[in-house]
């Protein structure tokens, strides 16, 4: 049963809360990407994409292989498929394991095909809907009618406190180690992140996200549910693109607090952009990004289009590069996810070495933290971003957890490096404070 598509104009700027909160009082399974109106990105093909319900879906156990039964899976569904990659799949690709505790539980993997699915762009809603309901007489209309009827209700929220999983000293003394490792060369950079944590906090979630999507805009933000389970994510970071035969990723590495005066903002983004640790943070990561690529690449593609390039959002200033270079054609488009995952500018280099000294330093597992949300359409073009800046929220045990990263090199301040983690994270604690009656401990 193929996909119904029909188109309905914006006559003003769309209301997501509304379609949002319509999908998720009727599915289980949702997921909403927006690029939170940046424009700029060439690459992206829409403003924004509500996929909801399942027609078919994938959530593999962990002792499958998650990459053979994603492959199979778009084999067999000609669709568009929206789901995630959990940071842990690296035990699946590489020696590797994951014995730190997880709180949130999410699954390693989870993909479907939806059976409502909104695609916004230039001035109009492309409606596809596949399923019992598509072949309904004005089905497509009677979705809109509902939507514009729609009045999204939020839930008050409980009193909690957000926790540090590690504390300021105990980092420090961690990063003076990874430094010890870099020294003795066993790696040159690792990402090393630490969490803040809620107990008993019942918020709710669609609320919190359009909370955090207020103050910190990001170009690859989302909102997954997954049953009691949810993301929370306001990404500025793409992990792996294709259009056509092309690939390109676009790491992070390097960051600024932004100033509230225009020549003081200025003078932020000329330190960043000057600095010989930021660059030479990203150039690293960059050099490991050509690497993953290389595997999937035509030969004598891979090609590095824009070097620390100085890119401005809410908080932060960030410096980003890109990487692009041609598929070949002998190679299933999941197995370059797969050759390039997880993303360099969260692991460190050289990368398993890295990925191993982590997991023996940091306290939580990552699970999807590190991960990416996406999307795959029906000519199997894809887009993932990667899972940073995020609230994730296990509604039933009522856990949430926010976590944050820095690269630590030889040339690292362990003392800078604790202060960027609770930069990063600002966005996501004010969030929690401003929606919910809240405190914070350190």
């Amino acid at each position: 049963m193929e996909r119904k598509f029909r188109e309905f104009p914006i006559i003003d700027k769309p209301d997501y809360s509304k379609f949002i909160y319509w999908a998720c009082q009727r599915w289980e399974t949702v997921a909403f990407l927006t690029s939170s109106n940046h424009h700029k990105d060439k690459w992206s093909q829409c403003d924004a994409m509500l996929a909801a319900g399942t027609f078919e879906e994938i959530c593999p156990s962990p002792d499958d292989d998650s990459f053979i039964k994603l492959k199979e899976f778009t084999d067999q569904n000609q669709d568009w498929a929206f789901g995630f990659l959990s940071y842990d799949l690296k035990n699946q690709i590489e020696e590797l394991n994951s014995n730190n505790a997880d709180y949130v539980e999410m699954p390693l993997l989870h993909f479907f095909v939806p059976e409502v699915l909104f695609i916004f762009r230039h001035g109009k809603i492309e409606l596809g809907v596949r399923g019992n309901t598509a072949i309904e007489n004005g089905v497509h209309e009677k979705i809109i009618d509902q939507v514009n009827n729609t009045l999204p209700v939020f839930i008050e929220a409980s009193e909690f406190t957000i926790q540090h999983r590690t504390t300021r000293n105990d980092y420090i003394s961690k990063v003076e180690q990874i430094k010890t490792h870099i020294k003795q060369g066993n790696i040159y950079e690792a990402n090393f992140c630490m969490e803040f944590f809620c107990e008993h906090a019942s918020i709710d979630p669609l609320g919190t996200f359009l909370k955090l999507n207020q103050i910190n805009p990001s170009p690859f933000a989302c909102f997954y549910k997954l049953r009691n389970k949810y993301l929370l994510s306001s990404s500025p970071e793409r992990f792996l693109a294709k259009r056509n035969q092309t690939l390109l990723s676009q790491p992070i590495k390097g960051t600024i607090k932004r100033a509230i005066a225009p020549e003081k903002d200025f003078l932020q983004k000329e330190i960043l952009k000057n600095d010989p640790k930021e660059r030479s943070e990203n150039i690293m990561i960059v050099d490991l990004v050509r690497n993953d690529l290389s595997h999937s690449a035509q030969k004598g593609s891979v090609k590095v289009t824009e070097l620390c390039g100085i890119y401005s959002y809410a908080t932060v200033h960030q410096m980003i590069s890109t990487i692009e270079c041609k598929l070949r054609h002998d190679v299933h488009f999941v197995d370059a996810i797969k050759m390039a995952f997880p993303m360099g500018s969260m692991t460190g280099a050289p990368k398993i070495r890295a990925m191993t000294l982590m997991e023996e330093f940091e306290t939580t597992r990552r699970g999807l933290y590190s991960g990416a949300v996406g999307y795959i359409s029906p000519c199997r073009d894809f887009d993932f971003n990667v899972i940073i800046r995020s609230i994730l929220y296990n509604q039933e045990s009522q856990y949430a957890s926010i976590m944050a990263g820095s690269a630590i090199t030889i040339g690292s301040i362990a003392e800078k490096e604790y202060e960027e983690c609770l930069l990063k994270a600002q966005s996501m604690v004010k969030t929690l404070q401003d929606f919910n009656p809240i405190k914070t401990t350190k």
